[in-house]
């Protein structure tokens, strides 16, 4: 199993949108991901996004990178300071690769968790609209696949 964790592309601040959805910026450097990611033909089974506006737009442009077998969903429990156990339980009950579109500290804590069994340990730098994939082996242990940031794309 993979599972890739996004940070969304960079937002306007609170100050100008409450809303926050991506800044110009934000949607060109998640397009240039998508790009990227497009070339290789991946896939995943779902993709899941917290509902936020900036997770909801990057989830769209990435949708359109990778083959998305099953469903594009806002998930329950992805805002940036809910506790990850539940969707730890979730993706270890799920069949098929899945896409997380999030927030930090969010995701960071999950990539700690799944890695090093830790959450408190940073294992894993995100930057905006950078993808990390991560994979299960057939000991149920994860590693560190890959990792893709728009400045190298």
């Amino acid at each position: 199993m993979k599972l890739y964790l996004v940070q969304h592309g960079r937002a306007q601040s609170k100050d100008i949108d409450p809303q926050r959805p991506l800044t110009d910026e934000g949607k060109e450097e998640t397009k240039r991901i998508a790009g990227f990611i497009k070339k290789r033909a991946l896939s995943v089974d779902h993709l899941w996004h917290s509902g936020k506006k900036r997770a909801a737009q990057s989830a769209e442009i990435l949708s359109q990178a990778f083959n998305v077998n099953n469903s594009v969903e806002t998930k329950d429990g992805l805002a940036p300071k809910d506790d990850v156990d539940k969707i730890v339980s979730e993706i270890n009950d799920a069949e098929g690769d899945i896409m997380i579109v999030g927030h930090l500290p969010f995701l960071s804590t999950l990539a700690s968790r799944l890695l090093s069994g830790k959450q408190k340990t940073e294992v894993v730098k995100f930057t905006y609209a950078g993808i990390v994939c991560l994979e299960r082996d057939k000991e149920n242990n994860w590693h560190l696949e890959w990792a893709v940031i728009p400045q190298l794309v």
